[in-house]
This record gives structure tokens, sequence and C-alpha cells, in this order.
């Protein structure tokens, strides 16, 4: 299973998502779930924010490899969950792909309607953290719904 994290400019949210995905796998022994994140406006080859780096940091994240990625049809096709933050992210996704398995990652993880998940760019570190805090909650679950192949 190929998860991709979305957002606008894989520098904080999706490779957040990512790491805390990347981690959650890795604790579970899961080697059938892959995770990868891009970003509907991004350009490629951009680092993590340092906002994203330092609380990442906090919570034994290494996003110090991270590289965004600009979201292409070609990212999408070897997706077989995308999971975005907003639903213009969403949106954007069915633009390119409309057969895409695509859900905003709070109502995919909640199985409710969710909510987008706030950009912390451009903000202090609390903004971080809480942004950080929301997406360890929501995916706290995440490989329960993910069935072993």
């Amino acid at each position: 299973m190929n998860i991709l994290f979305v957002c606008s400019g894989n520098t904080c949210r999706s490779p957040l998502a990512e790491a805390i995905a990347r981690r959650l796998v890795a604790d579970a022994q899961r080697s059938d779930v892959h995770v990868s994140s891009a970003g509907t406006s991004a350009w490629d080859g951009s680092p993590a924010s340092d906002g994203a780096l330092l609380v990442g940091m906090e919570r034994g994240l290494d996003l110090s490899e991270h590289r965004s990625r600009h979201l292409t049809q070609e990212i999408l096709r070897d997706a077989d969950l995308v999971l975005v933050m907003s639903p213009p992210h969403l949106s954007h996704v069915k633009d390119l792909a409309p057969e895409s398995n695509a859900h905003l990652l709070t109502s995919f993880t909640s199985g409710g309607e969710g909510h987008a998940v706030n950009d912390p760019f451009g903000g202090d570190l609390a903004a971080y953290r809480a942004t950080v805090e929301d997406l360890e909650r929501e995916l706290a679950g995440l490989l329960e719904r993910i069935p072993v192949t």
C-alpha cells in the first residue's frame, strides 16, 4: 500500500504527516505500507520549513533529508491512497486524477466529516506544534484502517 500525503508547498504539513506515518509503520513493523508526500503548489527540491524541522526534532522526527515534490499525475498514479490536508487539495487531486482514492485526511482517519489541518507556514512554533499535535492525533489510528496485505 502506497500512501501519499498532500498539502500545498510540501514543506510543512505533508512532510510532518509522512514522518509521523513512517514512524507508525516502523513501530508496527508493516513492510506492506510505504508513505510519501507531495504538494499542489510545491517547488521541487525545497527542504522542510524551519518550523517543521524544529517541531519534528522535538518529536523525534527527522525531516532533514526531506525535499519537496510538485504533485503530478504520475505521483498520483503510484499512490493507492491519497490523504490531503484541506478540501482545496482534494479538489486539485480529483482534477488531476479523478480515479484516485483520495480523501481529506481527517475524514479518512475519523470516518466522519473531518476538518482541514491548519497550515502553520509563516507562523510561530506554537502554530507548528498545534499542527503536529493535530496530525499525531489523526494519524494514531491510521494503520487500523489499512488492512495487512
